[in-house]
């Protein structure tokens, strides 16, 4: 009977380190779950910025000069396009944040 109460105590102890160890490789691979998910939302960030910035830049080269007749209309057109552009990355934006 001596006995008994010792092994209790190293099962107990036993069992306790057991569940630390368990919960220390949840904690580590839920912390690696998301160190990983931030850096490929980084990535997707960048790359939608890169993205944003060649269309720009393709769009610059398309504009006419300010030495030539621009129409006032073809000017609001566009600026209508751009903001109807903007507002819809930006939904698609959030749905992909919401995911």
């Amino acid at each position: 009977m001596s006995k008994t109460p010792l092994d209790a105590f190293f099962i107990g102890r036993a069992t306790a380190e057991a569940v630390i160890d368990r919960i220390e490789h949840t904690v580590t691979d839920a912390l690696s779950a998301l160190g990983k998910f931030d850096a490929e939302q980084r990535e997707q960030i960048r790359i939608f910025v890169e993205t944003v910035l060649e269309k720009a830049e393709q769009q610059k080269g398309n504009v006419v000069t300010e030495d030539s007749d621009i129409d006032a209309d073809e000017l609001q057109e566009t600026i209508d396009n751009l903001r109807a552009e903007i507002a819809q990355l930006k939904s698609e934006l959030q749905q992909y944040r919401d995911r």
